[in-house]
């Protein structure tokens, strides 16, 4: 995958002979550890087992080469302390506050292996006997491995059972820590935040009046204290021509919801489906039910609606699941000899995996929707079982791609308040928070985060924030200190809030939200989360919208029917104009091509905007074909040494043009001292990207390489090669391994 003729094919470093009888104490003369590194606590956090004389392995070799340190498990997080101490020159810029470096949550544990024998074998359960060496897998993407050959074998068992028991075992909801956490922190005002998080009936209206939906939508309260549905949220909007008698009949199933109005008059709508297996006489009934419905929203005012079944056209939980099972495979690497083993067959292995085909097929449907909703001036309803999964994901997507106020990082959090939160995403259920299910576990909402990211990509200045941002969102999904990400519905919070166990001091009760970002970071590392060459949209006056408003959309509006090019247009005029849309349509229908043809009025949508210049602040539409959609390489590389450039990649990119823009904004600032004009504040430059040729390619996570470098091939395949004085003599030029070998 990166480095040229590196692969499989690669024989094995020899084991080492030596053995050493000598423990690291004896080793490293240095101070107990405990005067060097003091744990951290947070609030409600109480210390379970620890364990001393525990080496932390480097991923290099394979060896037991490490730090020594005390291993250490409470009832939030698994720490290692240990007596590395980092220079002021190596100390990471970007640090999260309540996560440390060698910390991972109970939750971002995904598997715990033990060593046995060098044989890796998972743990579980009640253990009979104890490993030598303990390798966690992290949800997160970093593997860890302990070596225990040198602790005392009483504290291997507590630190081992403790790590397996607090980490794996089902447990009840309010044995998180998200509950030790919200009673035992100090209570505070509450942090002033632009995030809108649609719990008051005034979000939903002004949201309404925001998209110009509220002349054919409405707001219901009718759900107040859950009298509609547990899974709904306390309001939401439907179309004015409902009844409450229909809404209230099946629990809010067969109601279309409304998510967000177009330009043009179109809506987005989701529903809940009745369930498929049923006895007939209730079929029916359901059927009877639907059509009225249809028919009461299918006349004027409302557009021709359009029906869309995800549960048929996109993949199930399941494959989901399978898919990002074996996608991760790629990322949790044990050590260096297992990453250029997979590098010559890399590609094959990702395809493998399918999981890339997903997030395309996830493109590609909400293209589809934007198209009915723009194009066609079509109404969109999605169906899916509990309308909380894939409509969550299509219905985000396409607001993202159509609505620029939700490219802004407040706008963006509001939709994943209103969208996932209130719109009853299963978080417990899916991230698998609680250890019951592994069955309903599925990573919908990281699905979503993927999908948006290969926009970000493609499109960095259209986005008010950066991938950075959307790295550290995935992160805190295991954090449980938030409540954002904690529960299956609002219902489901409101009730652990007010019950039992908290009724006493319900008014000290208090759940932190994702969205208050200096919980995590300090201010200067916030900065990384925004994008310094986003501009923001202009705001006209009043006597301008009047004038710019048909323009604006026929700018988002694109033809249905092909318009005669300028003759002026082209090398070769209009023949070379039909020549190459010929070609892209044919290549754009070989490398998109699916079960379902693609459909002439979105090959016509999709070509013909890509054809255009991108309006930011417009209509973005993703490229979907091969090349189009990559890896999310900050998000599952950044952990992997050897995926990193040294001082190259994005970050190279990015410090140039920070560079220029300073300069321009530097002589704009002369210019206005020159003139006695007032400077206009710019966004805060990034000072940690001033040494770019010291960064990784994976910044701000990999800062410093901070182990030695790998070469680009294996360390046995340098020592066959030939003596490095001839081998420095040579130019550059391919090395076949077969011949090495």
């Amino acid at each position: 995958m990166l480095g040229k003729g590196a692969g499989g094919s690669g024989a094995k470093p020899a084991k080492p002979s030596f053995v050493s009888y000598v423990s690291p104490e004896e080793i490293h003369k240095k101070a107990p550890i405990e005067k060097e590194v003091n744990l951290h606590l947070l609030p409600g956090e109480l210390l379970l087992c620890e364990a001393n004389t525990v080496l932390k392995c480097v991923q290099e070799d394979g060896s037991n080469r490490g730090v020594c340190g005390k291993l250490i498990c409470t009832n939030f997080k698994i720490a290692f302390l240990g007596d590395e101490s980092a220079s002021d020159d190596n100390e990471p810029e970007f640090k999260n506050k309540i996560i440390g470096e060698n910390d991972i949550t109970l939750h971002c544990i995904d598997h715990i292996y033990g060593v046995y024998d060098e044989k890796k074998k998972s743990l579980s359960g009640q253990l009979k006997k104890y490993p030598e060496k303990l390798i966690i897998h992290c949800k997160d993407l970093r593997v860890f491995h302990f070596c225990l050959r040198y602790t005392k074998e009483e504290e291997v068992k507590r630190i081992v059972s403790g790590i397996v028991h607090h980490s794996q075992t089902p447990k009840l909801l309010k044995r998180l820590f998200l509950f030790s956490y919200a009673t035992a922190v100090p209570t505070s005002t509450d942090i002033q935040n632009q995030t809108v998080m649609f719990d008051a009936i005034k979000d939903w209206r002004d949201e309404l009046e925001r998209t110009k939906g509220n002349m054919k939508y409405k707001v219901l309260s009718a759900n107040e204290a859950y009298k509609v549905s547990e899974k709904l949220p306390l309001y939401f909007v439907v179309p004015m021509s409902l009844c409450e008698e229909s809404i209230l009949q099946y629990q809010g199933r067969g109601i279309p919801i409304w998510c967000w109005s177009c330009h043009n008059g179109a809506s987005l709508l989701k529903m809940s489906a009745f369930p498929k297996e049923q006895e007939d006489n209730t079929s029916q009934m359901h059927k009877i039910f639907l059509d009225g419905v249809y028919k009461t929203i299918n006349k004027p005012p409302y557009e021709v609606l359009k029906t869309d079944d995800l549960s048929s056209s996109l993949p199930s939980l399941q494959d989901i699941q399978a898919a990002y099972t074996r996608f991760k495979q790629l990322f949790l690497i044990d050590n260096s000899t297992d990453f250029w083993d997979t590098d010559v067959k890399w590609f094959s292995l990702l395809e493998s995996t399918n999981w890339l085909e997903i997030v395309r097929r996830c493109l590609k449907k909400a293209i589809e929707v934007a198209e009915y909703l723009e194009g066609q001036n079509k109404n969109v309803l999605l169906v899916e079982e509990n309308a909380s999964d894939l409509c969550c994901v299509i219905s985000s997507l396409v607001q993202v791609m159509m609505d620029s106020h939700y490219r802004t990082k407040f706008g963006f959090q509001s939709l994943i308040q209103k969208e996932w939160v209130m719109g009853g995403h299963c978080f417990l259920d899916r991230c698998n928070h609680l250890r019951q299910n592994d069955k309903e576990e599925a990573p919908v909402f990281l699905l979503f985060l993927d999908c948006v990211w290969q926009l970000v990509q493609q499109y960095p200045l259209a986005f008010d924030f950066t991938e950075t941002y959307l790295t550290v969102l995935s992160d805190s999904l295991y954090i449980p200190i938030f409540s954002t990400f904690f529960f299956n519905s609002q219902h489901q919070k409101d009730t652990s809030t007010s019950g039992e166990g908290h009724s006493a001091q319900s008014s000290h009760f208090r759940f932190l939200t994702v969205w208050d970002w200096s919980v995590q970071f300090e201010s200067k590392a916030q900065v990384l989360l925004n994008n310094p060459l986003y501009v923001e949209k202009p705001k006209l006056d009043k006597s301008q919208r009047k004038t710019t408003r048909f323009k604006h959309q026929r700018q988002l509006s694109l033809p249905l029917t092909q318009t005669k090019s300028s003759p002026k247009r082209g090398f070769f005029r209009e023949e070379t104009d039909h020549f190459i849309k010929n070609i892209l349509g044919k290549r754009i229908s070989k490398l998109i091509n699916s079960s379902d043809e693609l459909h002439n009025n979105f090959t016509e949508f999709y070509d013909s905007w890509h054809c255009k210049p991108v309006d930011f602040h417009g209509l973005l539409l993703p490229h979907i074909d091969g090349p189009g959609i990559k890896v999310w390489a900050q998000r599952y590389l950044r952990w992997i040494p050897e995926a990193q450039l040294l001082g190259g990649g994005t970050v190279a990119t990015a410090t140039k043009i920070l560079d220029m823009i300073e300069e321009v904004q530097s002589l704009q600032k002369k210019m206005d001292e020159k003139h006695s004009l007032t400077v206009p504040q710019g966004r805060e430059a990034l000072p940690m990207l001033r040494n770019s040729a010291r960064l990784s390619s994976l910044f701000p996570f990999a800062l410093l390489q901070r182990h030695s470098l790998k070469p680009v091939l294996p360390t046995s395949t340098w020592k066959d090669l030939e003596d490095e004085d001839d081998l420095a003599k040579r130019d550059d030029e391919f090395v076949d391994l077969s011949e090495v070998i």
